[in-house]
């Protein structure tokens, strides 16, 4: 299983690696300030059966 996910900044369009609690759940939801430009990113992490990640972001 993938214990990291990434993400584009909506924002300033850098791509962000960040790392994912398998244990936390397959749907989860926090925010987290992209490293680049600071900008707060509502950030969802599902994670499929089969152990896939995906990850997507969008602005607070």
């Amino acid at each position: 299983m993938n214990e990291e996910a990434s993400y584009i900044c909506a924002s300033c369009g850098e791509e962000v690696v960040i790392p994912v609690d398998l244990t936390q759940g397959r749907d989860q939801e926090f925010i987290e300030d992209c490293p680049v430009c600071c900008c707060p990113m509502v950030i969802r992490v599902e994670i499929q059966p089969d152990g896939e990640v995906y990850c997507r972001a969008e602005r607070e």
